[in-house]
């Protein structure tokens, strides 16, 4: 196409834009809200590309900006050209053909450094009205900006987005412990960090990766990963620094040391130990090289054991060459259970043989918590039904007068006591429905004849949910019930001679209720054993108040059950079903249809009851797990207390029932 010379002084946009478009054969559309003049003149005649490249860059000044979408060229203001569809590139090459003054959406991708550090970097070299965003997903940067713009910040992201992270540098220990120098250095590098020291031989603070630091103790090192190599350098230094030999290596202390424990008991840790010296006899140094005591030298392949006595050791350096000391249990470690801290004697590299096996130790044990759901239902039912009569045979005044009747049971039950008990106006029927008929007798009323019906029921039903947190391995034990005494002797001198009584009792006391005792295993899959001891125990009411003291029902069940976390088993059911009956009845006369029921007296009773337990284990194995379980109760807990308020009264002003507060957000 043949150059052009621009020459548009005060012009009109649209104009201008309706010839730009005549000249490169652009379909080039004016948004309604672009109004105004502009003045575009070019000294030479040049070619349409860089004609329209020259109207662009007079828009651009205008604050005005031109989106390319679907062959046609948008003249819009620059505020709103970021939400119009335009192009998309997804490197550098994607903006290479693109007019410096077009605007254009561009995706990069980092690498190494992160894109939200860049972004505090590139917005103030950006257009205000243009994004800049972030895709943390990807580590990329999505930037809508001027192709000439875009193009300067790839450049300055090729720089920034550089490795700037060290590899694992492994740096061995001479004097000091690794378990001991590892959260001291890690502390001194973190607080540096945060405080934005600079970095000794660096520029700048460290950003993007944390430092790193872990003991290996078997070899004794340090393990560290730093975020660049002026970090890692201050990292050796402060290593360099803290890993010197003092007084006896161990400052005033010598050969003695003291490791403050964590979660292990010292006691009981003190006690596994030793045993395990006394087992092995020796202890080798398991880093093969360590110092000793200033002036010891080397101790290099040391095989002696953990014994006071040994003059090697007393002098801070190491026992002979292959020679083991005789084995002692008694004085190379000691619990302290006030601080909970272990003392071990011994020199530099047994000790951190022994630290290494008190690091593992001393893990945080995992929990177990067991839910249990012991229910109970008993059903009772009786039944009896007897009729009773007694008549004299013969008339008044009679050499001999017969008598004829049945009588069943015994107290208000039978015929005869009640009628005796009426003679004497003390009449005390049994339970249920009687019915008598009495008969003048020589002007005295006597029963002659008692028919007698009782039925009676009764049902229970017994929930108890006691719930337990223990430690692994170790036995929890929860009792709910009552202290319960009972007679177990009683002595009184009344015959003696002196006059005096001194009467006494000796007295024992049990637990009466629901017992549960737990020890709970958690093995390496997750599985949970579990020593189960579960009693039901209660006091027979008909036996509270007996003279020999009270009678018990007891239900007990003893087991060791594997469980999976989480899930529940059945521990065990108790079916009691009991039926009795009895019959008093007239031989012969009793076995008369319907008529037979007049000469008899008969009883039946039976109770069923049904006792089920159920256990379901939650393993715990972390404080956030223990803190979001015990949250979970406590709201339970306090839900229920608020469901539970007394209801609103004037008359009586009492209208608020205790409730736990709310908690408060861990710090």
């Amino acid at each position: 196409m043949e150059p052009v010379t621009l020459n548009f002084s005060n012009a009109e946009i649209e104009a201008v834009a309706r010839t730009i478009a005549t000249i490169t054969g652009r379909n080039v559309v004016v948004d309604p809200r672009v109004k105004g003049t502009m003045t575009l003149v070019s000294d030479s005649p040049m070619s349409p590309a860089r004609a329209y490249n020259h109207f662009l860059a007079v828009l651009r000044t205008m604050g005005f900006a031109v989106v390319q979408a679907e062959g046609i060229d948008k003249v819009v203001p620059e505020a709103d050209a970021k939400l119009l569809a335009g192009g998309v590139a997804a490197s550098d090459a994607g903006t290479a053909g693109t007019p410096g003054n077009q605007l254009v959406t561009q995706i990069i991708k980092l690498q190494f450094e992160s894109a939200n550090n860049l972004v505090a970097v590139l917005r103030p070299l950006i257009n205000p009205n243009n994004p800049i965003n972030v895709n943390p997903a990807t580590n990329s940067l999505v930037i809508t900006d001027y192709a000439d713009n875009l193009r300067r910040l790839s450049r300055i992201v090729a720089a920034l987005d550089v490795p700037n992270a060290t590899d694992v540098e492994v740096i061995p220990l001479k004097n000091a412990s690794a378990a001991d120098l590892a959260p001291l250095v890690l502390r001194l590098l973190e607080s540096a960090a945060s405080g934005g020291a600079p970095v000794a031989g660096g520029g700048g603070t460290e950003s993007g990766f944390r430092t790193t630091v872990i003991a290996e103790t078997r070899s004794n090192a340090l393990i560290v990963r730093a975020g660049n190599q002026a970090r890692l350098a201050l990292a050796r230094s402060l290593i360099d620094k803290l890993d010197q030999a003092q007084s006896g290596s161990n400052g005033a202390a010598g050969n003695i040391y003291v490791v403050y424990l964590k979660n292990a008991n010292a006691v009981q840790l003190a006690t596994t130990l030793r045993a395990a010296i006394s087992a092995t006899g020796s202890l080798g140094n398991g880093s093969g090289g360590g110092q000793g005591a200033a002036g010891a030298g080397n101790a290099v392949g040391t095989a002696g054991s953990l014994n006071t006595g040994s003059s090697g050791n007393a002098a801070g350096g190491s026992a002979p060459l292959g020679v083991a000391a005789a084995p002692s249990t008694g004085g190379q470690i000691q619990a302290d259970p006030a601080t909970n801290s272990l003392i071990i004697t011994a020199s530099e590299p047994q000790y951190r043989q022994l630290r290494a096996v008190i690091d593992k130790l001393d893990a945080r044990r995992a929990q177990v918590f067991v839910e249990s759901l012991i229910a109970e239902v008993s059903a009772d039912k009786a039944a009896e039904f007897g009729i009773q009569w007694q008549g004299a045979l013969g008339n008044a005044g009679d050499g001999v007068i017969g008598l004829l009747g049945t009588n069943f049971g015994a107290g208000g039950k039978n015929i005869i006591n009640l009628a005796t008990q009426g003679a004497s106006g003390t009449v005390t029927p049994g339970r249920g429905g009687n019915l008598g008929v009495a008969n003048k007798t020589n002007g005295v009323y006597v029963l002659g004849f008692l028919a007698r019906f009782l039925e009676e029921s009764g049902s229970g039903n017994v929930l108890s949910t006691p719930n337990l947190l223990t430690l692994d391995n170790e036995e929890a034990k929860i009792v709910i019930g009552q202290n319960v005494p009972f007679v177990t002797g009683q002595f009184t001198n009344t015959g003696a001679s002196s006059g005096t009584v001194n009467p006494f009792q000796t007295i024992e006391r049990k637990d009466v209720g629901l017992t549960l005792k737990v020890k709970p295993q958690i093995s390496e899959n997750g599985t949970v054993k579990l020593a189960i001891f579960q009693e039901v125990s209660s006091v027979l009411a008909a036996t509270a108040n007996a003279a020999n003291g009270p009678t018990t029902n007891k239900r007990t069940i003893e087991s060791n059950v594997l469980v999976e976390d989480g899930a529940v088993v059945v521990l065990g059911g108790l079916l009691q079903d009991e039926y009795a009956g009895s019959a008093e009845k007239v031989p012969g006369l009793a076995d008369v249809p319907l008529f037979g029921n007049l000469f008899k007296g008969e009883s039946r009773g039976r109770k069923k009851t049904n006792l089920m337990v159920f256990l379901r284990p939650m393993v715990v194995r972390d404080a956030a797990a223990t803190q979001a379980l015990s949250n979970e109760r406590y709201e339970q807990m306090r839900g229920a207390q608020q469901l539970g308020q007394p209801e609103p009264s004037s008359l009586v002003p009492v209208n608020e029932a205790p409730v736990l507060p709310l908690l408060k957000p861990a710090p």
